[in-house]
């Protein structure tokens, strides 16, 4: 527990958890560990706790002037002083904000513990005055880091303290150009600690549960590249915004879906943007347009009418993806379509936070960014290695995918029978291939699902026996019965790890014909087909059930 007078700051358990699991690596005498907490479960303060521990000098890095003021308020409600290391205008920023929120300042150009913006750590004029500092520093922290690479300025960031320890923090530990994390890839994390995703957070009511509705759009991304750092190119992306009527549908739907809610927007550009603003106004919504190309005092003036409820919509470009700690979000407006896994969660991010009266955040995908990535709050496996980047022709194997209902466009995983939201069953779209109905076993032909079952059905031993005999002798016939009864009993293993499975998902409201679509669309085979592949693939498969039982939305 810390914090300044009339304002106590208590971690949660599992930042309690996290925290720890940071300083057992320390302490294992590994370098840098990696945080990976979902987007609004606390990384701020699990950060300030750690910074306000630490006897040493510190360093804390974000890397926009936003996300410096919103660090240097974290600390002071800690009660630590710190000095900001960023443009004479962002300082007076900083200390004013104290003022207004904390009642005094905690910016102090004399103490130990720093927040700095990387471009001025790192700039040419500022680096070689900091570098006698930079020795004594013993703590790094990074905010935001899935930025860091060894190659890229928060590595040369994180380089500049020979002497320290250091630590990342991020929601979303992937980089949609395939680039590792890890020190023994492509950046300097030597091990990760992850705390609860973002379904756990929803369950444990540290989240505000969500919805998403996708309303037709007629955005064409087909023409659209993806650039070397895997997302799609921003010139793509605003001719296909300046063809499409997405303005118009975007206003037509906040009126549709969320009228008089506070929403922000992620917009394709800022010209787009700043029509995007105008038609709201024009519609009596009060709104306003900030992007990078905004001036400090204009973008901060922006943001502080949108918390006092002066504005209703908020529209930005490329601003409020990462970092963006604002409650008052009800709304999240996606008409920024983005192939970063790690764009798109931080983007849904913005809504989830608690705020008084709001019992879920409304996502309006007018992109097809829910069908591309999955739901939000889907499980995701994390890793510190280079992956292969992502192909747009491919489908991430680890997420289900989603569809959405033409009765009241409510997104939904592809597993459902019905609609969650209004209960509209669509008509099956094929009888025959099991690829035609995700595995829906219902909806096969009875040819079909009697060629699936015989697959499944193994011969006793002493048949196959028999037809090695005659074919290869008896040596031939005790090896085929050997094989057999390891294959029967490998089926029997995965009958086990199946049933298992399927308990769990039926204790999460699952009905058995759902659980058949899951298995299909998460394994891209369905069950009876899984009991006739060979004997090492069913052996993988039972581990992986096993593992997977518990993740399972």
């Amino acid at each position: 527990m810390g914090g300044v007078a009339g304002l106590t700051v208590t971690l949660r358990d599992y930042q309690s958890a996290l925290v720890g699991g940071v300083h057992d690596v320390w302490a294992k005498g590994e370098r840098n560990a990696l945080a990976v907490l979902a987007t609004g479960g606390g990384k701020s303060v699990c950060l300030s706790h750690i910074i306000s521990e630490h006897n040493g000098a510190s360093c804390v890095i974000a890397h926009r002037q936003e996300l410096v003021s919103q660090l240097s308020m974290h600390l002071g409600r800690w009660g630590v002083k710190h000095r900001i290391i960023a443009p004479k205008a962002v300082v007076r920023r900083c200390m004013a904000e104290h003022r207004r929120e904390l009642g005094r300042s905690w910016v102090d150009p004399d103490a130990r513990a720093s927040v700095a913006g990387v471009d001025t750590l790192v700039s040419k004029t500022r680096a070689p005055l900091l570098a006698a500092w930079a020795q004594q520093v013993s703590l790094w922290v990074i905010d935001e880091a899935a930025h860091v690479l060894r190659s890229n300025k928060w590595g040369v960031a994180a380089a500049m303290f020979p002497n320290a320890r250091g630590l990342g923090v991020t929601a979303t530990p992937t980089r949609a150009d395939g680039q590792g994390l890890g020190a023994h890839a492509s950046g300097v994390f030597d091990r990760m600690v992850i705390g609860p995703d973002t379904r756990e957070l929803i369950r444990r009511k540290a989240l505000t549960d969500y919805e998403v509705v996708l309303p037709a759009s007629d955005i064409d991304l087909s023409g659209v590249a993806i650039t070397g750092s895997g997302d799609f190119s921003p010139k793509g992306l605003r001719a296909a915004a300046e063809k499409s009527h997405i303005i118009g549908d975007v206003v037509e739907n906040y009126q549709r879906f969320a009228n008089g809610s506070q929403a922000v927007v992620f917009a394709t550009d800022v010209k787009t943007a700043e029509r995007m603003a105008a038609s709201f106004v024009a519609s009596g919504i009060p709104a306003a347009a900030v992007s990078g190309e905004t001036q400090d005092a204009e973008r901060a003036r922006a943001v502080q009418q949108f918390r006092d409820g002066v504005l209703r919509v908020l529209v930005n470009v490329d601003l409020f993806d990462e970092g963006f700690d604002l409650p008052a979000i009800e709304t999240v407006i996606m008409a920024r379509p983005t192939w970063s896994l790690a764009k798109y969660l931080q983007m849904i991010g913005r809504g989830l936070r608690l705020m008084p009266g709001k019992d879920r955040a409304l996502i309006i995908d007018h992109v097809s960014n829910v069908k591309r990535h999955g739901l939000p709050d889907a499980p995701r496996t994390w890793s510190l290695d280079d992956r292969e980047k992502r192909s747009r022709n491919k489908p991430d194997p680890d997420v289900i995918p989603v569809t959405h209902c033409e009765k009241c466009l409510h997104a939904y995983e592809r597993v459902r029978v019905s609609c969650p939201h209004c209960g509209h069953t669509p008509e099956p779209v094929g009888r025959s291939a099991p690829e035609m109905v995700d595995g829906d076993l219902m909806l096969l032909d009875r040819d079909a699902l009697d060629k699936l079952r015989g697959a499944a059905e193994l011969d006793p031993p002493e048949i196959v026996a028999a037809r090695a005999r005659y074919a290869g002798g008896e040596v031939a016939a005790r090896g085929a019965s050997a094989r057999q009864r390891e294959r029967i009993e490998a089926q029997g293993l995965l009958t086990d790890a199946i049933a298992h499975w399927a308990g769990h998902g039926r204790s999460l409201g699952y009905s058995d014909r759902e659980l058949h679509k899951l298995f299909y669309l998460r394994y891209n085979m369905t069950v009876l087909e899984a009991l006739a592949l060979k004997r090492v693939d069913m052996d993988k498969l039972t581990d992986v059930l096993y593992r997977d039982a518990y993740v399972t939305k």
